[in-house]
């Protein structure tokens, strides 16, 4: 079969894969560009496999007129960057030694072997410069029916790099087939080899935890990884129940996934201490988490956190308890969120000062809130 699609018909892409071709090298796209174009999805990383050596894809861009950056020279990657779109070459290889974090790799001349030694069979699949389609691991049903599955021995793969275990639940929720469940044969390896969970970097489980729970429903995948012990691994504490109700009303009202709010999904997990997020993920996960939990109302939500997040905590909050979110609710929302305080400290001075101000602030907005915003400045100053 031949692969469709715009990138592989541009400028830039027929410049590096002739700089190649010309030569008399193979030039295969590989990967998720050529996985994500037969599906119809998005493509953002265009990687090509060859079987020239780093050292002579570099010296080919540079004769082609090509930037060409060493980004990986001792595993075989040169990044060569065409019209400002970058283009990720990297030599066919084997894995000679392999401690399930780094690899120590061997150069090949084979595309088999260099399929052999990735993870799944639909992320081996390659395309040459004219579209067509090598599947040397039976990739392509695979793909088309949903099934995310190891190439050859699931166990091998997954001692080859642990973080395997955490991109087989993730390819799962972006490329599985609900209907067909997930692969037993890999979800028995991921279960037999929990303990190689313990030596990945932190940023690196964060990394593959924020992308599976950026898919569409990761609920079904979520809720095998903790059936199996691996969540609880990585998270210790974390709880599934409400992430699949959550994802159902997030459908039902439209909204886009956010990954802060279903990380506080998953209940008693310290977003700060078991993971590397970025400092605002963290804090709006902490602000999604704390409204939820505080028992505060959709309208002062609003008021103290802005309309968006006031939506995200009020979901939050019907998926921990099994309810519904209410139009009401997010009215009331969208109206605390427009309805600022009307008194400010300086129409209480000088008559109040110091903490006496604080406090009547602060009694003052608890009563305006409670009025559901409608009291006036006039009403509020008029209060005992």
């Amino acid at each position: 079969m031949k692969l469709s699609a715009d990138w592989l018909n541009t400028d830039a892409t027929k410049a590096v894969m002739g700089m190649l071709g010309d030569a008399g090298y193979d030039a295969n796209f590989v990967g998720g560009c050529v996985r994500n174009a037969l599906l119809g999805r998005p493509v953002s990383d265009l990687d090509v496999a060859t079987n020239a050596r780093p050292e002579t894809v570099m010296s080919l861009a540079k004769d082609a007129g090509l930037r060409a950056i060493p980004t990986g020279m001792d595993h075989g990657t040169i990044t060569v960057v065409v019209d400002g779109c970058p283009y990720e070459i990297t030599t066919y290889r084997t894995d000679v030694e392999t401690d399930g974090r780094h690899a120590v790799v061997a150069f090949s001349d084979s595309l088999e072997h260099d399929a052999e030694r990735r993870d799944f069979t639909m992320n081996a699949l390659y395309a040459a410069a004219d579209g067509t389609v090598t599947d040397p691991v039976n990739g392509l049903p695979d793909l088309h029916a949903g099934h995310v599955r190891f190439i050859n021995d699931p166990a091998q793969r997954i001692t080859e790099d642990y973080l395997r275990i955490l991109r087989f639940f993730r390819f799962t929720a972006w490329y599985g087939n609900p209907d067909l469940g997930i692969d037993a044969d890999g979800l028995a390896a991921c279960a037999e080899h929990l303990d190689g969970l313990d030596g990945l970097a932190k940023e690196r489980i964060t990394d593959e935890l924020v992308k599976l729970l950026s898919a569409p429903d990761p609920a079904p995948a979520m809720a095998s990884m903790a059936m199996c012990g691996a969540l609880m691994r990585i998270l210790p504490g974390a709880d599934v129940s409400a992430l699949a109700p959550l994802v159902h009303i997030q459908g039902e009202l439209a909204r886009l996934p956010f990954v802060p709010t279903r990380l506080a999904a998953l209940g008693a997990c310290d977003a700060k201490g078991d993971l590397r997020l970025p400092n605002k993920v963290t804090r709006d996960y902490e602000t999604i988490r704390g409204g939820a939990t505080s028992g505060i109302s959709a309208g002062e939500a609003g008021f103290r956190f802005g309309a968006d997040m006031a939506i995200e905590a009020v979901m939050l909050r019907a998926a921990m308890i099994g309810d519904m979110v209410r139009p009401s609710d997010l009215e009331a929302a969208q109206k605390g969120a427009a309805s600022p305080l009307p008194v400010t400290a300086a129409d209480l001075m000088p008559a109040y000062e110091g903490p006496a101000l604080g406090e009547r602030l602060r009694q003052l907005e608890a009563a305006w809130i409670a009025s559901g915003f409608a009291l006036s400045k006039s009403d509020l100053l008029a209060l005992p």
